[in-house]
């Protein structure tokens, strides 16, 4: 248990430090990140229950005012602007990474890694993300996607991303490698 807990808040120390790269802020007022590389990362090594919480704990402390998303944006008044979906997606969408990751214990590592990234990091997170984006902005879906959209090559990048380096990780330390165990 302790060795779960540790884990969990280092890798909410990961989101949060993926958060301090450089960002490019576009007009729409989402920034392009690598914190969802994180999320993903959550999924692939932690497994669905642990990589849920690791993301959960980040919010949490997003929500009690630390400044932990990119551009340094913490606070209650994040849960009102458009990423509101994004952040609150993180803890489902690193929850379903790692259930996909879970269930294709009979596939290779990277190629597992990089499918639940796409279906948990990219579907399930835009499928909250545009609908707090369109909440906030009171956008039609089509609206909120022909203007989110243009993040999902990057997006497409973190999850390969996320497959190579789960693969690194599970070749040489296969025992961290907490989604396969």
């Amino acid at each position: 248990m302790e060795r779960s807990l540790t884990l969990v808040a280092l890798f909410a120390a990961l989101i949060a430090a993926l958060g301090l790269m450089p960002n490019l802020m576009l007009a729409t007022g989402v920034p392009i990140t690598a914190q969802s590389l994180g999320i993903m990362l959550c999924g692939t090594v932690l497994g669905a229950a642990r990589g849920g919480l690791a993301a959960l704990l980040f919010v949490a402390l997003v929500a009690l005012g630390l400044p932990l998303l990119a551009g340094g944006r913490g606070g209650v008044g994040v849960f009102a602007s458009p990423t509101v979906g994004f952040v609150v997606g993180f803890p489902v969408a690193a929850f379903a990474t790692g259930f996909v990751m879970e269930q294709l214990r009979g596939m290779s590592v990277g190629w597992a890694a990089g499918i639940a990234s796409v279906l948990g990091g990219i579907i399930v997170l835009y499928a909250i993300g545009l609908t707090g984006f369109m909440m906030v902005l009171d956008r039609s879906f089509v609206e909120a996607f022909a203007i989110l959209g243009w993040y999902l090559p990057g997006d497409a990048i973190k999850a390969v991303l996320a497959g190579l380096i789960t693969a690194g990780l599970a070749r040489t330390r296969p025992d961290s490698l907490l989604s396969r165990g």
